[in-house]
């Protein structure tokens, strides 16, 4: 091993070591945080970028950013992801991108009432080496799984039987050359998806004034748009390690943002969550970070408040991701 894999290989130590010291810091003898810990219901989900990602304005002049400690476990997530290696895809393999993911449904009941329940799904996504090749998509159904009503949950079967009986259940099998899947092509920002991991700058400054170009306005408030858009960035499974970084580091400059659960359990995995209310203070937008690599472990939305189908602290909405390299497609 020469010197530049040695300082490599400490680097990557040095990474690590900081994301876990403040991972594991005890609560208790920290600063002041608010530390939220919710029940998680169900199981995952995952998003793809098909159309264009959309984020909005996050950074007002004279405002702070996130909390000193959320900006503090974003910039080690950043330090560790950088040192963490890419999966390196060959010639004919894959990069193969599995999500889960819940998401809630709902039907107006004829008294005028809501019915809401949480569905399951899961999608696997099959990348060529080369990006202009043909992209696999195998979407599986979207099964209903959790309800907190017999109400909800005979509708939840009606509204399948009623699927079933049209014989299409949501799950699909798509190909498409350059991950043109319905006839729409991947952005980033509003580029070409390749084009945006490529020429996107890595100063998370810089980073953040193109955010603040791309469709001001979307979104509950420009401070949750921002970090949901970089979650569904992140949740891809195809942004290098320099940009994640810098998406990291741009989210620790958005205000609101503060550590919200130091063993936040997603999917059967264990990390940070970091989180931001929405404006009407019902919900939380969390993102989860594994303690080992930096990496996203995924994302979701938490219930604050109680409504007619949701209890507080449920997770209406989630995503885990997870990559590898795979020699075929379906």
């Amino acid at each position: 091993m020469d010197a530049a894999d040695h300082r490599g290989s400490a680097d990557t130590l040095r990474a690590r070591a900081d994301l876990n010291r403040i991972l594991a810091t005890d609560p208790a003898t920290a600063s002041p945080i608010r530390i939220r810990r919710r029940v998680l219901m169900a199981s995952a989900a995952a998003a793809l970028l098909v159309g264009g990602i959309v984020v909005a304005d996050v950074v007002v002049p004279g405002r702070p950013g996130a909390t000193a400690e959320a900006a503090e476990v974003l910039n080690a997530a950043a330090a560790a992801t950088i040192t963490t290696s890419d999966p390196v895809v060959g010639p004919a393999q894959y990069l193969k991108i599995d999500t889960t993911s819940v998401y809630s449904s709902a039907v107006r009941s004829e008294d005028g009432s809501l019915l809401a329940w949480l569905d399951k799904t899961s999608d696997h996504l099959y990348v060529p080496a080369d990006h202009t090749a043909e992209w696999t998509w195998n979407r599986e159904a979207r099964i209903p799984t959790t309800f907190f009503s017999e109400a909800a949950k005979a509708e939840a079967s009606k509204q399948q039987q009623l699927m079933a009986d049209a014989g299409r259940d949501g799950s699909e099998l798509l190909r498409a050359p350059g991950g043109k899947f319905y006839k729409s092509e991947r952005q980033l920002f509003g580029m070409p998806l390749d084009e945006g991991i490529k020429t996107l700058p890595r100063d998370p400054k810089a980073l953040l004034k193109i955010i603040q170009a791309w469709n001001k306005g979307a979104g509950r408030s420009p401070e949750t748009k921002a970090l949901t858009d970089i979650a569904e960035t992140l949740r891809t499974g195809v942004i290098p390690a320099d940009l994640r970084a810098a998406l990291y580091k741009s989210a620790a400059l958005i205000p609101g943002v503060s550590v919200v659960d130091r063993q936040a359990t997603l999917d059967g995995k264990t990390g940070v969550a970091i989180g931001i209310d929405y404006p009407d203070g019902r919900s939380r937008m969390d993102i989860i970070i594994g303690p080992a690599t930096g990496l996203l472990i995924g994302e979701r939305e938490v219930m604050l408040k109680a409504d007619e189908n949701f209890p507080a602290g449920t997770a209406i909405k989630w995503t885990s991701v997870q990559t590898s390299v795979v020699n075929s497609a379906p």
